[in-house]
């Protein structure tokens, strides 16, 4: 991480760091699946510091922002996992994939995810460094005309 100019940082970027390099702000509605005992919790109390705002669950039943997909490599078929994750995602939202990082345990081949997103109907856009133990995809679904 290299310095920003005089000035620094935002109050937000101080607070939330990795949340906010997921491009979440105020007011959005985050979902969270796959929460487990192993999930970070410091980055999942720095996100519902940025929305301002508890992540809700599977269970929400309306459309959401972002979808925050915590995935292991014992979770089962990634496919599926992405699509049942587009169930509540409002047309435009992001997807991030929270997947353990390389040489952690049950971590997740880059290159299944890479096979996996167009699969579900969803492009691989980016990364983020958001956890010492976690690695952040960013997914979308691509823009279609009209």
């Amino acid at each position: 991480m290299s310095p920003t100019a005089a000035g620094g940082s935002t109050p937000t970027d101080a607070l939330a760091g990795p949340a906010s390099r997921l491009g979440l702000t105020k007011g959005m509605v985050v979902q969270e699946l796959g929460w487990d005992s192993d999930s970070d919790d410091e980055l999942r109390v720095a996100i519902e510091d940025t929305i301002d705002s508890d992540m809700v669950d599977g269970d929400y039943g309306n459309v959401v922002d972002v979808v925050l997909l915590w995935w292991r490599d014992e979770d089962g078929d990634l496919v599926d996992g992405l699509v049942d994750s587009l169930t509540d995602l409002v047309g435009g939202g992001v997807i991030w994939l929270l997947t353990p990082k390389v040489g952690r345990a049950n971590s997740v081949d880059p290159a299944d995810i890479t096979e996996a997103a167009p699969i579900a109907g969803l492009a691989l856009t980016t990364t983020a460094a958001v956890s010492k133990d976690w690695a952040a995809t960013r997914l979308v679904t691509p823009k279609t005309p009209g």
